[in-house]
């Protein structure tokens, strides 16, 4: 799955011009926690969040209820944005799972995502991830989700797969991580469909040098 298939396509974007209050309440109407702030042709120059918007005590702390109110309406979204040599930005042919390890590595919570370096296209944020991440596993759709773990060693997932075939049966969503604290071995998470428990675990717990670590109903 990539970037393109995931991301919120025409986000909603502002001009640095825009009052600080305005751009807060677009924030708030549509609930969203971050804003590209664009120039002409949709050219990134900035990204607001609701981080940014967040007001440090040490400014206030001189300042009266009237001289608050009246500093609040004097910013401009260019004031409080993040620059756009400081924010982290993804293209849409990249994977989710890269864009993942970016947002990671970086605690953020989204990436505008740009076409020829510098026209944005979409924003990815944490929930669209999340939300891909849910699709690759079928979520969406009933079923019974099984955990295999097997060695990790080749020919494994085919004798896994070479069984499920065997009876017919198909794979609707598929995953896989390293085993916790189990060195050399690997949890498969696969969701299928049409299916009870009790005929998933009959035929599964067969497979030879592999086990069923989890399973259950799912819909």
């Amino acid at each position: 799955m990539l970037v393109k298939d995931c991301m919120t396509r025409h986000p909603i974007m502002v001009s640095p011009e825009v009052p600080a209050a305005e751009a807060e309440k677009i924030m708030a109407e549509n609930h969203v926690r971050h804003l590209p702030v664009v120039g002409d042709g949709k050219r990134l120059l900035g990204l607001l969040t609701r981080q940014r918007l967040a007001l440090k005590p040490d400014a206030m702390a001189s300042l009266n209820v009237w001289e608050i109110s009246r500093f609040l309406s004097n910013l401009s979204v260019s004031d409080l944005m993040l620059k756009a040599d400081e924010v982290q930005t993804i293209t849409p042919d990249r994977t989710i799972e890269r864009a993942a390890r970016i947002m990671m590595d970086h605690k953020i919570g989204c990436l505008p995502v740009l076409e020829d370096k510098v026209v944005v296209v979409g924003i990815l944020s944490e929930v669209d991830v999340l939300h891909a991440f849910q699709e690759m596993l079928g979520l969406p759709a009933a079923g019974v989700r099984v955990t295999m773990r097997m060695p990790n060693q080749k020919g494994e997932f085919a004798k896994l797969t070479g069984v499920i075939s065997q009876h017919d049966w198909g794979i609707m969503g598929i995953g896989s991580f390293p085993s916790p604290r189990r060195s050399g071995f690997y949890d498969m998470v696969l969701k299928i469909p049409q299916v009870t428990v009790d005929e998933v675990r009959a035929v599964l717990s067969q497979v030879p040098e592999q086990e069923i670590v989890d399973i259950r109903e799912f819909a």
